[in-house]
């Protein structure tokens, strides 16, 4: 069984009945955010490359049809129509690291009408929870003001698979390292890390614990101070370092309690103890919310290390994300659903200089003094451009970051960018509406 198998029921019994019906021709689905969850001035797009791998290998084989007919209680022969049906059609997309506002599509897939249907909920699944994780990574980046951040997200994410991607998702945003050692390996990130409380209540007390630690491990070490009493900690700490000569590039780490006045307190013990390089690590529950009130206070803390709440994006883990028809068979398409409408037709964003967009139609001639943002990825299924590096993520969301208005980088009470809807994309909606009201909801007497 395949990951061509991860999608929801309805797709597959759709996926059958355009088979049946012999609706083949290309059809384009539009992904898009609805409206951006609060406390959100902007988004980060990302997840483009986890679908691209997934529709370059896409094809359904026998095994995954017999879970198809095992699922649906139908006789193989039912479902034989999916055999060997692959992946064939065009993704467009913004590249993964830029700045996205509601309403713009994040992806367009563009293939044979049941191909686009059955990857519907992977390739949501996948852009909802890289977007919305992306967001609150860079957010925290935002609020640090320049002090490190680092990942310690792994125990506690939604998966092993969700902590590799809030991993990777940290360094796009800026993250100086993970404690994540499989995704420091595979992405080329600095591999973070101290200890557990456990390792200091194995010894008789903090300071031997400190001592093996630091005898086991040449270099800088970062000591874990607050298994019992801070103060303590620290103190035991400082006696350490200051014996074995290892203050340089070393660090304290505070995990729990009133962050900002425990470092403060700390600060001026390891100054006091001859050991002012000696940096200041700060974790437990940390996101964005408490790094900006910590930093705004001043707190001389050196490095953040955020876990939980971000890995999960614990103040808004989902995006009112969709995936939508938006054409087929050269005809647009839109839905009239109250308070869900969507907009016709195969989309571009138009970009100018700080991030002044306009949504408008994928054949219109960009406005003067704009980029658009969608580019073409993948083509016939295969990918049509080299795969894309985290580097280069990284460094396209540093510059659409720099270009916000401040209002929308504001930690709290942002103000979200909108987008504005091109003339013709305008002109197309209305005329779609109308032929809808007249050719389907007039015979039923709608007046919708």
């Amino acid at each position: 069984m395949s990951d061509a198998t991860i999608t929801d029921l309805y797709e597959v019994t759709m996926a059958l009945s355009y088979l049946r019906e012999g609706m083949t021709q290309p059809a384009t689905f539009s992904c898009f955010v609805r409206e951006l969850p609060p406390h959100r001035g902007f988004l980060i797009a990302a997840g483009a490359e986890s679908v691209l791998d997934f529709l370059s290998d896409f094809r359904l084989r026998r095994e995954d049809v017999e879970v198809f007919a095992e699922t649906l209680q139908r006789p193989a022969q039912d479902v034989a129509p999916l055999l060997d049906m692959r992946f064939t059609g065009e993704v467009r997309a913004v590249p993964e690291g830029r700045v996205v506002l509601a309403g713009e599509p994040l992806m367009e897939i563009t293939a044979p009408l049941p191909q686009a249907q059955l990857v519907e909920s992977y390739v949501l699944n996948q852009l909802n929870h890289q977007t919305a994780v992306a967001s609150k990574c860079v957010r925290c980046v935002i609020a640090a003001r320049g002090r490190p951040v680092v990942d310690f997200s792994l125990r506690r994410t939604h998966g092993t698979q969700a902590a590799f991607q809030a991993a990777r998702l940290g360094a796009m945003a800026g993250f100086a390292g993970t404690s994540n050692v499989a995704a420091a390996h595979a992405e080329q990130l600095p591999a973070v890390g101290t200890m557990a409380h456990s390792y200091i209540e194995a010894f008789e007390d903090e300071e031997a614990a400190f001592t093996a630690f630091a005898q086991c491990h040449p270099g800088p070490v970062t000591l874990l101070v607050d298994t019992y009493d801070t103060e303590s900690g620290v103190a035991a700490a400082a006696r350490v370092l200051n014996a074995l000569g290892r203050g340089d590039g070393s660090a304290i780490r505070l995990d729990s309690g009133d962050l900002g006045r425990l470092a403060f307190h700390a600060r001026a013990m390891l100054d006091n103890a001859g050991l002012p390089q000696v940096r200041i690590v700060a974790s437990g529950g940390l996101d964005e919310f408490a790094v900006h009130d910590l930093v705004r206070s001043e707190t001389p803390i050196d490095i953040y290390a955020v876990g939980t709440k971000v890995g999960v994006s614990a103040d808004a883990p989902y995006l009112d994300s969709a995936y939508k028809l938006v054409a087929y068979e050269g005809r647009s398409v839109m839905k009239l659903s109250a308070a869900k409408v969507t907009a016709p037709g195969r989309k571009q964003v138009f970009r100018r200089p700080g991030c002044h967009d306009v949504i408008g139609l994928a054949d219109e001639t960009p406005p003067e003094g704009s980029t658009p943002l969608l580019e073409t990825l993948m083509r016939a299924g295969g990918r049509s451009a080299p795969r894309d590096r985290l580097e280069d993520a990284r460094q396209r969301l540093a510059a659409d970051v720099a270009e916000l208005p401040a209002t929308a980088r504001r930690i709290r009470s942002p103000q979200p960018v909108q987008a504005k809807v091109s003339r013709r994309l305008s002109v197309l909606t209305d005329k779609v509406r109308r032929r809808i009201e007249r050719e389907v909801l007039a015979p039923f007497g709608s007046h919708a």
